[in-house]
């Protein structure tokens, strides 16, 4: 179990790794800031406090939705950490949905799958158009899931033009072997029911994303998720697990335009 922990471990092999979500809460508080009456916050979804999203207008009507799902390893942190990165959608006049979620272990992964969905079809019923996913890490497995048959409701779904999951944790499986289970109280079954490269996906274009310098286990996840979906597979050289995010916040980024069309 050791070396299953190490494998999935990020943070001792990024230079500085302990100082990223300070860092990060400080430029989303910043982004918020400086957005004024364009940004909604803490729009519920369901109950509970962490059932909730805020909302990013661009200026004028939005060409479309894009709802950014963060990580965290369904652990840990929450939708305040990342509001900058609303940055490159917004310069191309899209709104961004950001949501927070309930965390492990207080529900199972499977329930927070089940709020992601209620949060995405929130979310688009606030702003009309196509309709993005993007999510990094456990928020990529979490995008993947939205794009599997059933998960949306189906007038959300049929919305969809592109999901990009970034560096994410697509079979569960081999998260049985970590100390985390025992927060996930995952078993096979319910990591098989789970696991995106177990399910055939709508026909929606996917990219999956990942950087360069990420942890083996992160290069091997995107690689499976592209495979088992036939869906574009793309890396930034030399980015680490934390860094590969930050083009979402430039409005000119391949990511951004990928992700946009």
């Amino acid at each position: 179990m050791a070396d299953r922990d190490d494998d999935y471990a990020n943070v001792p092999y990024i230079p500085g790794g302990t100082q990223y979500p300070a860092r990060w809460a400080v430029a989303a508080e910043a982004f918020r800031a400086g957005m004024a009456a364009r940004a909604e916050l803490a729009l519920p979804y369901g109950e509970g406090a962490r059932q909730a999203f805020d909302l990013f207008h661009p200026p004028g009507e939005a060409r479309g939705l894009v709802v950014f799902v963060h990580g965290g390893y369904w652990l840990r942190f929450d939708r305040s950490l990342w509001s900058h990165l609303a940055a490159g959608a917004l310069g191309r006049g899209w709104a961004v949905a950001m949501p927070s979620y309930d965390l492990c272990p207080e529900v199972r992964i499977a329930d927070i799958t089940r709020q992601i969905a209620r949060a995405v079809g929130a979310a688009a019923a606030r702003v009309a158009g196509p309709l993005a996913l993007v999510g990094h890490s456990a928020g990529g497995h979490l995008v993947a899931r939205m794009a599997v048959p059933g998960v949306l409701d189906g007038a959300v779904a049929a919305r969809l033009r592109h999901v990009m999951p970034i560096s994410p944790v697509s079979d569960l499986r081999p998260l049985l072997e970590t100390s985390m289970n025992a927060d996930f109280r995952l078993d096979m079954a319910s990591a098989e029911a789970e696991s995106p490269v177990l399910m055939r996906p709508l026909p929606v274009p996917v990219t999956v994303w990942v950087g360069g310098d990420e942890r083996p286990v992160f290069l091997d996840q995107a690689r499976w998720l592209s495979r088992a979906w036939g869906a574009a597979l793309e890396m930034t050289p030399g980015a680490h697990h934390f860094d590969v995010i930050e083009p979402l916040a430039d409005p000119e980024s391949a990511m951004v335009r990928r992700l946009l069309g």
